[in-house]
């Protein structure tokens, strides 16, 4: 070989030696990176997001169950049983997250053979998809090719396209094959429906009612059967309500289960669609206090990821039980009360339109709600008059009240400047330009003068005194059949001092659908006058009770509640379960006057009891008590019943607000009772009756009411006895 020959095949070795540790470098190179984002990747999953798949991997492994724990229980401020549950036999089955609809079937079949189930749920559209999938081929076939190219032609999602077959074969599928269906297949669609009803490890209810000792031994002694998988028997429960008291509120039943509105809420809370969830009031309010804390089970799974076991992980508790305000015993009492005067009131002259009564009391220096009722006339089926529970409108139906907020009144009138303590002003028919004239009941004729200081405003109750006040606010100047300018910012100064008392705003009580009353529609000037004796805005039983305790209690604004305690079930059912929250007073605001003013003003309400003017003296005067108060009647028209003869004619609301003892309030209250006369010249005392007859009761029972809180479980006071699912749903209207 020749010299330069050598030279070129060295050359060409080295060229190629240079190209492979290239080569070589660029491989490594590329595994050192791919290895670096590797390891930076898992570095990123186990540091970043490691919590955050920890997180999904323990929803996905661990899932709560509907192990029907018992709900939280109420009781009165006595320890008296109001809401209760029942233990009940009840037959369950879950599904597993791999269980077959065929498997489902089968099971539906077997467990037929030893229970009874009713039909009742079963639906047409239940019994067509039945039908369909016992005969899958003869059904489907019932559609066309035609039928399908169509459909399939159409501009929607291959969804909707499926879900317009399905629905044309059920149409198809005659009454002649439905009759087919034997008594036993219905049977079986029943418990498959029931079975099909909820999510997998979501046990459902197939039978709770009437489950016959027999039904459940028998389910019992084939829970091993393979035949019987997923199927259980099990202790449920359900809710009892011992008061007829509509403010304990009610819950939905298995069979109804979430409300379709509420169903996405719900079930972002682990809840299940056949759980019983709180509909009204305290049920709704304290919905997260009452439910339990189902049993969570972690799922075993094999290497395909199908569940062959279910391991508990951690055990249900029942719900917290709540301890009202309310005392059964002197609410019951007041409920007689209430009911005989309305009874005598209804069965007098020009009574017509009476239906309803109302009275609240509450203790003003705490907020917590010692009765809260209303009663309701009505006919049942015989045509004969009966009195139903309404107490909830006492926080959602709102009137006219009349002169009780003259006392809101005389205070705004302090804080503005508009009139001192002690001052007189004239009581005279005011004549006001385009209105009829403005007067005090006591002075009908038109140059009739009468003096009158703030406290005896407020003892005979004098219109024109407060008119002057609205007018004074107003910066206006009242002559003798002139108009008057009033600007809409003065109603607002006086909205929003009466909103300090808790006038036309919401309470804060501790109840959902809360009113707050109406405010009126016009601001034609002469209204503010018509304002400051309560003839204008319309207000809430409730809110007139808290007032009155703003005043009771020196200015402060107490939040009103209804629970006074918050406790663990109880261990042994015969002793109340400790105490895990305890309802504090809660100051929403305090007003504006000083103490001074204040007291003022209730001296005015002391002489309304027993002064020689004193609207309410002829039935107060002579109490072994101190109290002090203020009456109200409002001019009203009645707009309740487009049908009634009496439809857009004037009427009387009446009122009554009061606290005592006078030196150191422990109970405030109020009275409403709405369109009490159709004859507007002769007006029933009836509020004021009920006011007496209410604090005589109130003291009558003080003594047996001891100041410590209960410990021990006691029997309810009433016999009433409401069964879940027995209760009409009530529909929530602010009146």
């Amino acid at each position: 070989m020749s010299q330069p020959t050598k030279r070129r095949v060295s050359q060409a070795k080295s060229k190629l030696k240079s190209h492979t540790a290239f080569r070589m470098n660029v491989l490594f190179f590329s595994i050192f990176i791919l290895f670096s984002m590797l390891i930076l990747r898992l570095g990123y999953l186990q540091i970043v997001k490691g919590e955050d798949y920890s997180r999904l991997l323990a929803r996905t492994e661990e899932v709560p169950v509907n192990t029907s724990v018992p709900r939280g229980r109420i009781f009165d401020s006595e320890g008296r049983v109001l809401v209760d549950n029942d233990p009940v036999s009840a037959i369950t089955y879950t599904a597993m997250q791999t269980t077959k609809r065929k498997d489902m079937l089968e099971t539906a079949r077997e467990l037929a053979k030893l229970i009874e189930k009713d039909d009742k749920r079963v639906t047409d559209r239940d019994k067509r998809d039945f039908y369909i999938m016992l005969n899958t081929e003869e059904a489907t076939a019932k559609v066309t090719d035609e039928e399908r190219e169509a459909i399939g032609n159409e501009d929607i999602t291959e969804k909707e396209k499926q879900r317009k077959i399905d629905a044309l074969i059920r149409e198809k599928i005659t009454d002649e094959e439905l009759a087919s269906l034997t008594a036993e297949d219905i049977e079986t669609l029943a418990i498959f429906r029931e079975m099909t009803s909820g999510y997998a490890l979501s046990p459902q209810i197939i039978k709770n009612e009437g489950v016959t000792p027999e039904e459940f031994a028998r389910v019992s002694e084939r829970l091993t059967d393979p035949k019987l998988k997923g199927v259980n028997t099990i202790t449920d429960w359900k809710r009892v309500k011992l008061s007829d008291l509509t403010i304990l509120g009610s819950t939905t039943t298995p069979e109804q289960g979430i409300p379709s509105d509420k169903l996405e809420y719900y079930l972002s809370r682990d809840y299940s669609r056949n759980d019983r969830v709180g509909t009204s009031f305290l049920e709704l309010q304290y919905e997260d206090v009452l439910q339990g804390q189902k049993s969570v089970v972690k799922n075993i799974t094999d290497g395909r990821g199908r569940v062959i076991d279910t391991v508990p992980s951690a055990e249900g508790k029942p719900g917290k039980d709540l301890m009202l305000t309310i005392d059964s015993e002197l609410h019951s009492s007041l409920e007689g009360i209430v009911e005989k005067h309305l009874m005598e009131l209804k069965s007098g002259p020009n009574s017509q339109l009476v239906k309803d009564a109302y009275l609240v009391m509450m203790n003003p220096r705490t907020g917590e709600v010692l009765s809260m009722l209303g009663k309701r006339i009505d006919r049942d089926e015989n045509g004969k008059l009966v009195i139903q529970d309404h107490s909830y409108a006492a926080v959602t139906a709102a009137y006219a009240v009349g002169s009780s907020v003259k006392g809101a009144t005389l205070l705004t009138g302090y804080a503005q400047d508009a009139v001192s303590m002690n001052q007189v002003l004239i009581d005279e028919p005011l004549v006001i330009k385009g209105t009829l004239p403005k007067r005090s009941i006591f002075n009908q004729t038109v140059f009739n003068r009468i003096p009158m200081s703030d406290l005896r405003a407020i003892e005979q109750s004098s219109n024109v005194y407060m008119f002057k006040i609205a007018l004074e606010i107003a910066n206006e100047t009242y002559a003798y059949n002139e108009p008057i300018n009033i600007s809409s910012g003065s109603f607002d100064i006086m909205r929003n001092s009466f909103a300090q008392f808790g006038l036309g705003v919401k309470t804060g009580i501790d109840l959902p659908f809360e009113g707050t009353g109406f405010k009126g529609a016009t601001n034609d000037g002469s209204m503010l006058l018509n304002f400051a004796i309560g003839q204008f805005d319309t207000y809430t039983p409730l809110q007139l009770a808290q007032y009155v305790s703003t005043i009771a209690n020196g200015g402060y604004r107490m939040q009103p509640h209804l629970v006074k305690e918050i406790r663990g079930a109880s261990t042994d059912g015969q002793n109340l379960g400790p105490v895990e929250t305890a309802i504090e007073p809660k100051i929403l605001n305090r007003i504006s006057n000083p103490q001074a003013e204040i007291d003022h003003l209730k001296k005015g309400m002391r002489n309304v009891y027993i002064g020689n003017h004193g609207s309410a003296r002829t039935y107060f005067h002579d109490t072994e008590y101190t109290a002090a108060g203020k009456t109200g009647t409002a001019e009203v028209q009645f707009f309740d019943d487009k049908t009634s003869s009496f439809f857009g004619k004037h009427s009387i609301t009446t009122t009554h607000v009061g606290f005592a003892p006078y030196d150191n309030p422990e109970v405030a209250y109020s009275v409403m009772i709405p369109y009490i006369t159709t004859n507007t010249k002769v007006i029933p005392p009836t509020s004021n009756r009920i006011a007496r007859d209410a604090l005589d009761k109130y003291f009558e029972l003080r003594e047996k009411r001891s100041d410590e809180s209960p410990s021990v479980i006691k029997s309810p006071y009433s016999d009433e006895v409401i069964e879940e699912g027995e209760e009409e749903p009530i529909e929530i209207e602010n009146e």
